[in-house]
């Protein structure tokens, strides 16, 4: 397309905000004639009329109504590149507010803000821990870590960082007395200990069995990932939690994998933000930053090799 066909659609899109050929001609720094003309060349090329014209009012025909809707995405999506190419040299600064679950947030989420500070000390982070689905644009955070399927959203915009991965363990001593459970299904005779989110302990989820379990035996329940590790670790019983959690008490042998055939899907681990518009410098870098520190494999999978 050739750049004079640009500066039509500018000149239209501005004729119809304006409300008048005279209006956009002011804010164009043009001629009304010159603006008549302009609209007349493009209604020609395109071979539609765009606009209903009276000397009382200015309106958009049918076929302007289509026309004007596209144009305006076009135009705004040039501005969006214009903005993002000229944030990608800039230097991030001012506070980032980022919203974190609770365990993901403390174990790994953490190190990845400290090594961004560092590297931008005109930066601040503004971070704030909770399992609760935050609305980011009307709590006014910049960014959320989710883990799972996010919830259809069209002012948000995700991309994938890392996955979770759900495993099952439990205590090389706690087995010792209980036995190995060998399918899920065994797990009712086990002491299950089951994280409680809003009052209700989660289900297990596995590969090969119609449903999560959510009745499962056991004594204990907390609404603390790290405490019920704690618990394991300890030989109180098994626990189906993230891997991120577990790495270091797999690899150092504290912990031992069960059910590992039935073991689900990953689920995408997810950072959040606001639609690309607002995608400032310190949001794109802390986004790549986290992005480089978990791909192509997070560290906590790095511990258990």
């Amino acid at each position: 397309m050739a750049l004079g066909n640009f500066n039509d659609i500018a000149t239209f899109v501005s004729v119809v905000k304006a409300g008048s050929f005279t209006s956009a001609g002011q804010q164009l720094g043009i001629t009304r004639s010159a603006v008549g003309k302009i609209i007349a060349r493009l209604e020609a090329r395109l071979q539609v009329r765009l606009l209903h014209r009276t000397p009382q009012s200015l309106g958009l025909t049918d076929d302007g109504e289509v026309f004007f809707a596209r144009c305006t995405q076009l135009l705004d999506e040039l501005e969006e590149t214009e903005t993002a190419m000229a944030a990608r040299s800039a230097t991030p600064t001012g506070t980032v507010r980022i919203s974190l679950p609770i365990a993901l947030g403390h174990s790994q989420v953490l190190p990845v803000i400290a090594a961004f500070l560092a590297h931008w000390p005109a930066v601040t982070a503004e971070v704030s821990f909770s399992d609760r689905f935050v609305d980011l644009v009307d709590e006014g955070f910049d960014i959320a870590i989710r883990v799972g399927e996010p919830k259809p959203d069209s002012r948000l915009i995700a991309r994938t960082v890392a996955t979770q991965q759900l495993l099952t363990c439990a205590a090389p001593a706690y087995l010792a007395r209980h036995g190995v459970p060998a399918t899920p299904s065994d797990l009712a005779g086990h002491q299950c200990l089951q994280f409680v989110s809003g009052g209700r302990p989660e289900a297990w989820s596995f590969t090969g069995i119609d449903q999560a379990l959510a009745n499962l035996g056991g004594r204990v329940r907390m609404d603390s990932a790290e405490a019920l590790v704690t618990a394991a670790v300890s030989g109180m019983g098994v626990i189906h939690l993230p891997s991120y959690l577990l790495a270091q008490h797999l690899g150092e042998g504290r912990l031992q994998p069960l059910l590992q055939p039935f073991a689900p899907e990953p689920l995408p681990i997810r950072a959040v933000y606001p639609t690309r518009r607002h995608l400032t410098p310190k949001v794109r870098l802390f986004i790549d930053g986290l992005y480089e520190a978990w791909q192509p494999r997070p560290p906590w999978e790095r511990e258990m090799l």
